[in-house]
């Protein structure tokens, strides 16, 4: 029975509800997102997931912080310059780390990327880039690889959590394309995955056809699932 609703915001946000009716967001940008849903409207946010400091991945979390005050998780950099702008209910965290909020269980990946702000023009470390596997009441886990290219250490994800929904990017380009996350996808031996980071920007060549070719014939390959910007899917 689906436990979570999974909304893809476009790029790399995602808008998750569980059934208790709390919401993760997931890489909020909105605000000059080219592939932001029309019309659709954050109404709440229990927990903010970031993955690495990128204004396509980070745009919205100030005014979002603002309106619905939820726990930010993010790396430690990245939570003492959200403090200097004066936002609470922080949870710093770094790569290896586990913490529960509610019934939620976080922990943080490696991600291999870049991280910094643009803080008005002046451009500010943001610590490491990273990825998240999200443990549901439930008991399933799903796994965020934030912007990274495919590493072999995502083996370890598999053995150590097991997720059975993998979020990964294929646009190419700043991240990995169709063929390194079908090699992600061989590393992690997730049931189901949501292309992500794909779509926004010409420069993002991948496509969710070209994924599901190189996953072709693939042993236990993954359902792709490909979402439209603003479609819920049940999980």
């Amino acid at each position: 029975m689906p436990s979570a609703q999974i909304c893809w915001l476009g790029h790399a946000s995602l808008e998750v509800t569980l059934a208790s009716g709390v919401v993760i967001l997931i890489d909020p940008w909105f605000d000059g997102n080219p592939s932001y849903p029309a019309g659709h409207v954050i109404k709440r946010a229990d927990l903010v997931l970031i993955t690495h400091g990128h204004g396509d991945h980070f745009g919205n979390v100030l005014p979002l912080a603002r309106r619905f005050q939820p726990t930010i998780v993010a790396t430690h950099e990245i939570c003492e310059w959200l403090t200097s702008k004066g936002i609470a209910n922080l949870a710093p965290m770094n790569k290896g780390g586990t913490q529960k909020r509610g019934d939620v269980t976080i922990t943080m990946t490696q991600a291999q990327h870049s991280s910094s702000i643009d803080d008005g023009g002046q451009i500010v470390y943001a610590g490491e880039p990273a990825g998240y596997v999200v443990g549901l009441p439930d008991g399933r886990r799903f796994y965020h690889a934030g912007d990274t290219c495919v590493f072999s250490d995502m083996q370890l994800i598999r053995e150590l959590y097991r997720p059975e929904l993998a979020m990964l990017p294929i646009g190419d380009n700043y991240t990995m394309g169709p063929r390194e996350a079908a090699l992600a996808c061989r590393f992690l031996q997730p049931e189901k995955v949501i292309p992500i980071h794909w779509g926004t920007f010409p420069v993002l060549t991948g496509t969710p056809e070209q994924l599901k070719q190189e996953l072709a014939g693939q042993p236990q390959a993954p359902e792709v699932v490909t979402l439209k910007p603003g479609q819920a899917w049940q999980w």
